[in-house]
């Protein structure tokens, strides 16, 4: 394809918004970092030990990984629950004392609750952990998404969503590859430890970085022509939640997510375990060896973030409503999940790790067009506080699963999990049609 250079009349539009991203992008990295630890060290033979208060040279029977399997389902709820209700102060955080000192806040927050699972010595001291976690990161998708919609027009909203969304993913790959490292090395604590102690780096690079775009002096008059083509900054004045309850495109966002993030915060927190012991399988994994999963399941996936998002900006451009561009985009995503359900059954680990990145891909696909019709829906002013009610659906619906998770596994196997993920989407994208058939623009109370 041939460039064209510009005409004296047509400036060239500069890129601090995609620096930006990058640094929504490492954010989000590290927040998956810090709290995908915890997965990986549910396979650690002295860590399973040490939260059962069984002496180290004592075997684990059946009977004892059951009961580790229970507790862990219940540090994994009470992670969830926090990061639910987290994620409405986080909103409500953000709307009001601005994105800047709140992402920040959020990030020293979970940062040192990080830290503080490798002093936990009991299944009590984690819980604690967990909650403090779950309340700190449940600031990072409120203020990406915010900033986000500040950052850059409609067009562009769903790719820059791909774009940083996939810092999930890399987050999760980078736990695979070191942390089994670090714990072969130095033990589970330390895993805990130095991965939170990185967010303090992410910390001094958001606060450098980010200002308002029509404040920041590296941003060009044409780049902000270009950020405010859809309308300069609205009102600052916050909206109350009362209000936007009202509002059936907030329930549009709030459903699905319920729906929908219990299924990633399955794969997430399980998969180490269901690559280690699932009885289907002629070949399973152990600590050292679980990275490689890892790395195929979320390399796809982050590919699937991307391109995702990247697709509906691509209907966009030709010519394609915002409504039908991203809703075609969640149907394909959606219906990239459905052969998940047989990875619980097939013998082959190299058929299920497939399966498995195809769907964590329609995922984050998902993901980032569902956050996107929140800037899409509501103005700048109500977008932090919308997300955060969407992201308490999301995260009861996760702590709602994670509760039940052992107790399905040592009843029924993997099978209804994956089942249930594989209808999840498209039940979710029929809420989305019913309760928001147009995606239209809502006009708020002054």
């Amino acid at each position: 394809m041939t460039t064209m250079a510009p005409s004296p009349s047509s400036p060239v539009i500069g890129r601090y918004r995609w620096r930006i991203c990058a640094v929504l992008f490492m954010a989000t990295t590290i927040n998956y970092i810090d709290r995908n630890v915890f997965s990986f060290t549910m396979l650690d033979p002295i860590f399973r030990h040490q939260m059962l208060g069984i002496p180290l040279e004592v075997p684990l029977t059946e009977a004892d990984m059951a009961l580790f399997r229970e507790k862990m389902s219940f540090l994994d709820s009470i992670f969830k629950y926090c990061y639910a209700f987290g994620f409405l102060l986080a909103g409500y955080m953000i709307d009001r004392i601005g994105i800047r000192r709140g992402y920040a806040a959020g990030i020293t927050g979970w940062s040192f609750a990080a830290v503080g699972h490798g002093l936990a010595s009991s299944v009590p001291g984690m819980a604690w952990a967990r909650g403090l976690l779950g309340v700190g990161e449940a600031c990072n998708f409120p203020a990406a998404i915010k900033t986000v919609s500040e950052w850059f027009p409609k067009k562009e909203r769903s790719f820059a969503t791909g774009v940083f969304n996939a810092g999930a993913n890399v987050g999760i790959i980078l736990t695979a590859i070191f942390v089994p490292l670090i714990i072969a090395q130095w033990g589970w604590r330390a895993s805990f430890i130095l991965t939170g102690a990185v967010g303090i780096l992410v910390l001094f690079w958001w606060l450098a970085d980010y200002r308002k775009p029509h404040e920041h002096p590296k941003v060009t008059p044409a780049e902000l022509a270009h950020i405010q083509q859809d309308g300069a900054l609205d009102t600052e004045q916050p909206v109350k939640w009362r209000e936007l309850i009202r509002y059936r495109a907030t329930w549009a966002f709030a459903i699905p997510k319920f729906m929908t993030d219990a299924i990633w915060w399955f794969y997430l927190t399980w998969l180490p375990t269901f690559f280690n012991s699932n009885p289907e399988f002629t070949t399973k994994v152990d600590l050292k060896q679980v990275g490689l999963p890892f790395l195929v399941i979320y390399l796809v996936s982050d590919g699937g973030s991307i391109f995702f998002g990247w697709l509906a900006t691509k209907f966009i451009s030709l010519g394609w409503s915002v409504n039908k561009a991203r809703k075609i985009t969640m149907f394909i995503c959606a219906v990239s999940v459905v052969p998940i359900i047989f990875a619980s059954i097939t013998s082959s680990l190299w058929v299920a790790i497939a399966l498995i990145a195809l769907a964590t891909a329609a995922h984050q696909g998902w993901s980032a067009n569902l956050f996107t019709t929140v800037s899409d829906q509501f103005p700048r002013r109500a977008v932090g506080s919308v997300v955060g009610i969407g992201g308490l659906a999301g995260g009861l619906g996760g702590a709602l699963l994670a509760a039940k998770v052992g107790f399905i596994i040592n009843t029924g196997g993997y099978v209804p999990l994956f089942a249930i993920a594989a209808s999840a989407y498209l039940l979710a994208l029929l809420v989305l049609q019913i309760l928001s058939p147009k995606l239209e623009a809502v006009r708020l109370a002054e």
